[in-house]
């Protein structure tokens, strides 16, 4: 655990707690009736059987998965505390813990995976606690790729535009957030020239919640969303992270616990943000939005999830229904973003979908779902 000292240190501490269209339709529109609130009888008969998360039992009540990256509906890779990175390919049925050796301090809150046999993970933390480890072997070894040495960085997510780009991000030092750039699937990464990068406001950062507050779309745009400061704000770049346009977003900020926890993007133009104040005794209104200009302008909801939401995913080939996830539940838009409803009570943390069809959500106590029909 972090001592608490500066009030950047307590603002960090906060974030830390903290198939074609129509199956796509067909998944999205019966989900909006959760599946426990059919009757009993039509359930056993299968008269009515809505699409709905199923838990996969992974053996590690003790973690919790922050970090997640669905490959397909077979293959998944998760990553939480403890050093603990888990992956399935055969849809969760049986889990191989395939951490890293020596890890058991670190806190893995970001996985991109290739594919069943390669994939990257973020530990995050303040200096040497930010590290990128990468396998080629489903994980029998791992190698490090980065680690931090610099006192004031404090990574916080990672994404990849291709199996070869990617970027990691951490919360601004001397003032603008700082960008990790890869050309080689992680094996070995560089901190790109600030020159590009607007200034942080008074105590803004990002919150490794979700392994969601950076992600891209296409082969050059990537968004960054923020919080802890007087505006919420999503950073975007046309460029890989070397030129950045910041905008305001009516997800409220204004307090370290309070912001922007995670962006989805289906293309390059639309895309969702969720967030709220991730204490669980204060509300979060308005605790989503939507863009279909890139992220120039935002939107907030008309019907927002009721409560905090600290990830996001569009469903497959759909391009109006979307999932958020938050530790009181599961909701779902069918209008791009415009009003959600609760569809699941369960904790989950994060959610990733695949083309096939494959979405999977996890969170705390080890808990990890796929969706059923």
């Amino acid at each position: 655990m972090r001592r608490l000292g500066s009030t950047r240190r307590v603002r960090r501490t906060f974030r830390t707690v903290a198939a074609g269209a129509v199956c796509s339709v067909a998944l999205a529109a019966p989900t909006a009736v959760p599946a426990q609130a059919a009757p009993a009888q039509e359930q056993e008969h299968g008269v009515h059987k809505a699409p709905h998360w199923e838990l996969k039992d992974t053996g590690a009540a003790d973690v919790r998965f922050r970090g997640l990256s669905a490959v397909s509906r077979h293959t998944a890779w998760v990553a939480g505390t403890k050093g603990t990175v888990l992956r399935t390919t055969d849809g969760g049925t049986n889990w191989r813990d395939v951490s890293p050796p020596g890890a058991d301090a670190l806190e893995f809150r970001d996985i991109e995976a290739f594919d069943a046999r390669r994939a990257v993970v973020l530990a995050i933390g303040e200096g040497e606690a930010s590290r990128v480890y990468r396998t080629d072997d489903g994980g029998v070894t791992w190698t490090e790729s980065f680690r931090n040495t610099d006192a004031k960085a404090f990574y916080d997510c990672l994404t990849f535009f291709d199996h070869r780009h990617g970027l990691a991000m951490s919360d601004p030092v001397d003032g603008r957030f700082r960008i990790l750039s890869t050309s080689d699937g992680g094996n070995s990464w560089k901190v790109l020239p600030d020159a590009g990068m607007p200034p942080a406001q008074e105590g803004e950062a990002g919150f490794a919640a979700s392994g969601q507050c950076l992600v891209a779309s296409g082969p050059s745009d990537v968004w960054l969303a923020t919080g802890g400061a007087a505006r919420a704000r999503v950073l975007h770049s046309r460029d890989r992270g070397h030129t950045w346009t910041a905008t305001d977003t009516p997800i409220p900020a204004g307090d370290p616990a309070k912001g922007v926890f995670a962006l989805a993007f289906r293309d390059r133009t639309h895309g969702l943000a969720v967030g709220g104040d991730y204490r669980p005794d204060q509300s979060s209104p308005q605790a989503a939005a939507r863009t279909a200009d890139g992220g120039r302008t935002w939107q907030p909801a008309a019907q927002p999830p009721p409560a905090y939401r600290s990830g996001a995913a569009w469903l497959p080939h759909s391009r109006t229904a979307a999932l958020a996830v938050g530790p009181t539940g599961t909701d779902l838009t069918t209008d791009g973003g415009r009003t959600w409803r609760t569809v699941d009570t369960g904790s989950y943390d994060t959610v990733d979908c695949t083309a096939d069809l494959g979405c999977w959500a996890a969170g705390q106590q080890g808990r990890v779902a796929r969706l059923e029909k």
